[in-house]
């Protein structure tokens, strides 16, 4: 499994290129940028913007293992609002041709929401027509998805849907594409359940995997912790994600970044991220006694 960083764990406002050469310089593999309104990497992006940023990255030698977007909170693909639904898909489209562009082969993708306690004002949406909905938009997408050969990972979020294991294999299953799978997060499990389970379940169709770490006696948003100090047992994690043979990126998404030296967490997270896989002579010294 290769090592990789989204572009949400360095302090907002933090530029494309310093973000790149703060990877770097932490030994990650790769970088998972984030398509936003505006921007750098916004809505308005032009194919020289995707030839700028990538000869930044090609010198840099990192890859972007992954694209993701937060306008899906915005723009659900479950709202009352047709115009909305319609954006959601449009931007859904938009991440799969910038993708395309990157060379990326997964994209991250929430299907909507049922309801957001984080958001005020969000909407509260009927499940079944929830279901409906976001099942309706994926799979007309998986077809723009397979033209252009990248795949949309659907990520499990706290947005009170597809609330287990189960209900989202059976999702993925209802859209039946090669080119639709899951974008787990592990972290966002933890409240609620036990993140080994769900590679598990899930199986082949994790197209690509985020790391976060979680302590349950904290609850909330606070339980969001630095990798290794929360409660998920990575041991079983990396077991489990063996056991079904992933061996894309792992990508840790760390928010919110530390207040004071910000940048400090990229490198904490790296060295983390090699216990975990076993990088470190401690944890390779540790598995041979094993």
């Amino acid at each position: 499994m290769k090592k990789g960083i989204n572009i949400w764990s360095f302090r907002e406002g933090t530029p494309i290129k310093d973000c790149i050469r703060i990877a770097k310089a932490a030994g990650y593999e790769g970088i998972e940028l984030s398509l936003n309104e505006s921007g750098e990497l916004g809505l308005q992006t032009t194919e020289k913007d995707v030839r700028d940023i990538r000869a930044r990255l090609e010198d840099s030698n990192l890859e972007q293992c992954g694209l993701a977007t937060g306008l899906y909170w915005d723009y659900p693909m479950t709202s009352e609002s047709a115009d909305i639904r319609g954006k959601a898909v449009d931007i859904c489209k938009k991440q799969l041709e910038l993708a395309a562009a990157f060379g990326v082969d997964t994209i991250l993708v929430i299907p909507g929401a049922v309801g957001v306690d984080f958001i005020k004002g969000s909407e509260v949406i009927d499940y079944e027509k929830a279901y409906e909905r976001a099942l309706e938009a994926i799979s007309k997408l998986a077809s723009e998805a397979e033209a252009v050969g990248v795949s949309i990972g659907i990520e499990n979020v706290w947005n009170k849907f597809l609330l287990s294991p189960l209900e989202m294999r059976s999702f993925l299953d209802a859209v039946g594409s090669d080119f639709v799978g899951s974008y787990f997060d592990v972290g966002n499990v933890v409240h609620a359940g036990y993140p080994e389970q769900w590679v598990r379940i899930l199986g082949k169709r994790i197209k690509k995997v985020h790391f976060k770490d979680y302590r349950r006696q904290a609850g909330g948003l606070h339980g969001f912790v630095d990798l290794l100090a929360g409660d998920v047992n990575y041991p079983a994690v990396v077991s489990a994600l063996r056991e079904i043979g992933y061996d894309n990126y792992v990508i840790a998404e760390m928010i919110p970044p530390y207040t004071h030296y910000s940048e400090q967490i990229i490198f904490n997270t790296s060295a983390a991220m090699d216990a975990i896989l076993g990088r470190t002579p401690a944890a390779n010294k540790l598995i041979g006694e094993a």
